[in-house]
């Protein structure tokens, strides 16, 4: 077993989760159709609890956990800021969305190819459902706001 690798891959999901909730939180508070504020606060909330999941794995192995998002993150949050500026429609909003859906799903599609200890393996399985979830979520409605 390599608890080093495991920490690291829990803590690489754990800053891209954090990212993700902050991104969801910041488009709650600047949506203007109120369901879709709604829908994003959930989404922030249970990427807040997978975090947590993911954090005690990582204290059960050892390891400390990640407690912030990337560097990357923060500079497009400051991009997203100043274009939201411009442009603050509903569509643009999904599709923003979607976009972080699709890289956050494809972190986690990695993370679960690695070599990693069976029950690491396990807690990430189980926080990919919830962010395929999401994905799915905002993927279908993309879609609807594409046709």
């Amino acid at each position: 077993m390599n608890t080093d690798k495991d920490v690291i891959a829990l803590n690489e999901l754990i800053e891209t989760t954090i990212d993700s909730a902050d991104g969801y939180e910041q488009a709650a508070s600047t949506a203007q159709d109120q369901e879709l504020a709604q829908l994003f606060r959930r989404f922030a909330s249970e990427r807040r609890s997978v975090v947590a999941d993911l954090r005690s794995h990582v204290v059960r192995l050892g390891g400390t956990p990640e407690d912030d998002g990337t560097l990357l993150a923060a500079a497009h949050r400051q991009f997203l800021n100043l274009r939201s500026a411009f442009d603050s429609d509903t569509r643009t909003a999904v599709n923003e969305v979607e976009r972080g859906e699709d890289y956050i799903k494809e972190k986690y599609e990695v993370a679960l190819r690695a070599d990693l200890s069976p029950d690491v393996r396990q807690a990430i399985q189980t926080a990919y459902q919830s962010i395929r979830a999401g994905h799915d979520t905002f993927s279908q409605m993309k879609h609807r706001y594409a046709a």
